[in-house]
């Protein structure tokens, strides 16, 4: 009995302090915003007072009435989905040979590649973001060179900055690092056995990879996606700042509900939406993921 108790203390003093991080800064926050999303906006913006002057709970549904009839706002939640869907996927076509190339290398310079993949984030976020800024900006170099490549096919100059290219520019720049990283976790503990069995059974090096490395490398695939996805769907700060009046995404439309119409009510109903959505293609991701598992299993044991 004395074990039994000592074992169940060390699990709470090892569970404990992640499950109250999470009760305070995710659950009580998301119940917050739940209950929010079934208020009305004060006057002056925040919210209503919970229990009117006639004695009425001040709950109602015409926020979720209002986000359902209005097109609008469902639009620009599938324009988010899409874009967050092609940053998903050029940072896998960008992420997985370099990552393969790093987790084949040889291990001084397999640090050294590392280190040059995780060097932006020794900068600051919004510093990175305004840097592009520079880099497409007009009188750049690289605006120039493509409005000159455009004069001679005779096709009108355009403008790289603020617009949906400099938007999904940012967005692959920002995460690929999380699509590279989670590919070379995985790619480096494959076992260069089942690839030289497969040669020996007569396994060019495009089926190789098809049949062994690839099946292998899925589960590290799905976790970069997620990675990649998720936050690259809530993000504001680079169509803020890089995109054009017709680029806001999802995260933008929330934060103009809180800070500029301060409507909090719309707001939560918005943010609800979002993270729902998140939750669910995580859900979706990690079942994808076992059942890729399930092959790579089966692609080792072939």
């Amino acid at each position: 009995m004395a074990q039994q108790a000592g074992d169940r203390k060390s699990r709470w003093l090892v569970s404990g302090p992640p499950l109250l991080y999470l009760i305070f800064f995710f659950a009580l926050p998301t119940l917050i915003m739940v209950l929010a999303s079934f208020r009305s906006p004060g006057e002056f913006g925040g919210l209503t007072p919970l229990v009117g002057e006639d004695g009425v709970l001040d709950l109602n549904l015409e926020s979720y009435a209002r986000f359902f009839a209005e097109s609008v706002y469902a639009e620009i939640f599938l324009k988010s989905v899409v874009i967050a869907l092609v940053t998903t996927l050029i940072c896998l076509l960008l992420a997985y040979p370099l990552a393969l190339v790093i987790a084949r290398s040889a291990k001084r310079r397999r640090d050294l590649l590392l280190l040059l993949v995780i060097l932006p984030f020794w900068s600051n976020f919004l510093i990175r973001v305004y840097a592009w800024m520079i880099i497409l900006g007009p009188q750049a170099a690289l605006a120039r060179g493509v409005n000159w490549l455009l004069a001679l096919a005779g096709a009108e100059p355009v403008s790289l900055l603020f617009s949906p290219f400099a938007v999904l520019v940012c967005l692959v720049y920002v995460h690929l690092p999380f699509m590279v990283l989670p590919l070379y976790a995985n790619l480096e503990k494959h076992d260069q056995a089942l690839l030289d069995a497969a040669q020996d059974l007569g396994a060019n090096g495009w089926q190789r990879f098809w049949r062994v490395t690839f099946p292998l490398s899925l589960p590290g695939v799905y976790a970069g996606a997620a990675l990649v996805f998720i936050p690259a769907l809530g993000i504001f700060a680079i169509p803020d700042i890089l995109g054009g009046p017709n680029d806001s995404l999802i995260g933008n439309l929330i934060k103009q509900q809180f800070l500029e119409t301060r409507d909090w009510p719309f707001g939560s109903v918005l943010s609800i939406v979002l993270t729902v959505a998140a939750l669910g293609l995580a859900g979706l991701a990690a079942w994808v993921g076992r059942a890729g598992g399930g092959s790579g299993e089966a692609a080792r044991r072939a």
